[in-house]
Parts: C-alpha cells; sequence; structure tokens
C-alpha cells in the first residue's frame, strides 16, 4: 500500500531501523512531552533513518 505525501515522496513500508538501546522509548517519551530531541553523530550513524522510522511509528 503506497500514500503519495504533498512533496512526492512515497511511504511505502515502515522504514528498517534496529534500536542500539532505548532510544525508541526515548524518543516517545520526548514527544508525549512536546520537548525538542537534538539527534547528534558522525555521518553515516543512521540519525536520518531513525527519525524516519520515528515518523512512520508517530
Amino acid at each position: 500500500m503506497s500514500t503519495e505525501l504533498a512533496s512526492g515522496y512515497e511511504l511505502h513500508d515502515e522504514p528498517y531501523y534496529l534500536p542500539l538501546a532505548d532510544e525508541v522509548e526515548v524518543f516517545m517519551a520526548a514527544y508525549a512531552q512536546r520537548l525538542p530531541v537534538l539527534l547528534k553523530g558522525p555521518t553515516g550513524c543512521g540519525k536520518t533513518r531513525f527519525v524516519e522510522y520515528m515518523a512512520h511509528r508517530i
């Protein structure tokens, strides 16, 4: 099932992401409290993938 977004981006399936610690729970807690989250790490560590995964979950 494909969903077309206004930007032309198509969302097909849940993006693959393998949690390494409790980052999903921490992000969800911050989201529930409407707190900003800063993701920091080296190039290629998975920041964008994590945000895509969380956006899909929320």
